[in-house]
């Protein structure tokens, strides 16, 4: 039987990122993913917004982890030649209600320490995105944009360099944690075991902890759904326009992106679905997808919209419910040797590297 120090379940951006962090440092580090390749569902389906922080309750991990994690990305991405850009964004209220929102949002990201916010006046806007309407808005400086698969592959390929072992089409199939080591069964990988075992599978999360007994907390997949605007309308957005939030906190809101490579890309909606692989059934209609984003964008026709493409995240808060999530990751109360990282939804892919760093050092710990 194969034996290894750590275990990694999951080849999303945090998987592959946590093999990154943990390979220069240990030998004997595997990374099991149930797809033909790595980044093949939230990872790659996504806006590839590098976020900056301003969201998140002040002190919870999520906002922690962001703001360290967008400075640390673009480092990455500088040093390892995936495409980015440091584009800003500007978060724009349509009404009275919604400029007392981006005050709170100052606030908020002041105290998560996001630099160089800036509230401006509809003027200022104007002269950046001339045809985005809106009676003020704020200025994000640090938010920017890179190609979210190529961000998986780069983390995999830095992996792979300090020799550790990534395995695709490895799905997890049983689990035994007796004694000091966890033994698994996993597809093409076959029969192996570690002293270690990091749980980072996403949508799926909370399934592999189920298999530990380990029920505290399930996944809510909720899908996020993407237009692409006519290329004649593409001019109208020069970078990345954001709603204020919704007040549900279920998502950001319908944002308008600019894209690296020149199109401009309408989306996420945020819809619960009860099945992880549903990407397609029941497509919210263009005529309500387009009305979502006519108050920004004035300009938008539904015969402007094509379809795109759709992403799920995995949510811990149910349908119907309100209230803030926050990142969990926890040793597992039974099995100590086992990490699990459950609810990494937006912004886990700014978050991948600090949550990388996190868990490198509990799993450090363990092998102490």
């Amino acid at each position: 039987m194969e034996r290894a120090n750590v275990i990694i379940v999951g080849g999303g951006v945090v998987g592959c990122a946590i093999a990154a962090e943990l390979a220069p440092r240990l030998a004997d580090v595997f990374l099991l993913e149930a797809l033909p390749r790595v980044g093949m569902v939230t990872s790659s389906r996504n806006s590839g917004v590098i976020h900056s922080g301003i969201y998140y309750a002040p002190g919870s991990l999520k906002a922690r982890c962001c703001v360290d994690g967008n400075r640390l990305t673009y480092e990455f991405c500088a040093a390892h030649d995936v495409p980015h850009k440091r584009t800003g964004k500007f978060i724009v209220a349509t009404s009275a209600a919604e400029e007392e929102q981006l005050h709170a949002l100052v606030a908020r990201g002041r105290e998560n320490g996001v630099a160089g916010l800036e509230l401006v006046t509809a003027a200022t806007l104007h002269q950046h995105e001339p045809h985005v309407a809106g009676r003020a808005a704020l200025r994000v400086p640090s938010t920017g944009l890179l190609v979210s698969e190529d961000l998986v592959k780069a983390y995999a390929a830095a992996a792979r360099r300090h020799g550790a072992y990534l395995a695709t089409d490895a799905r997890l199939e049983h689990v035994d944690p007796a004694g000091d080591f966890v033994r698994v069964r996993a597809g093409q990988a076959g029969e192996l075991e570690a002293r270690v075992l990091v749980n980072a599978a996403g949508l799926h999360a909370d399934e592999i902890a189920a298999l530990f007994g380990f029920t505290r907390y399930k996944i809510h997949p909720c899908r996020g759904e993407y237009w692409e605007v006519a290329p004649a309308k593409a001019h109208l957005v020069n970078a990345l326009v954001y709603p204020t939030p919704d007040p549900t906190g279920l998502s950001l809101g319908v944002h308008l992106t600019k894209t690296l490579w020149g199109t401009l890309l309408l989306g996420p909606n945020a819809r619960y679905v009860t099945d992880k692989n549903d990407y397609e059934r029941d497509l919210e209609p263009r005529e309500s997808f387009c009305a979502r984003a006519h108050k920004l964008l004035p300009q938008l026709r539904p015969e402007d919209l094509r379809p795109a493409f759709s992403g799920l995240r995995a949510k811990l808060t149910p349908p119907g419910k309100h209230g803030p999530e926050d990142f969990i990751v926890t040793r597992d109360p039974t099995y100590p040797r086992v990490i699990h990282l459950i609810g990494i939804d937006s912004p886990g892919l700014t978050s991948a590297p600090t949550l990388a760093r996190h868990v490198a050092k509990l799993v450090l710990e363990t092998l102490v």
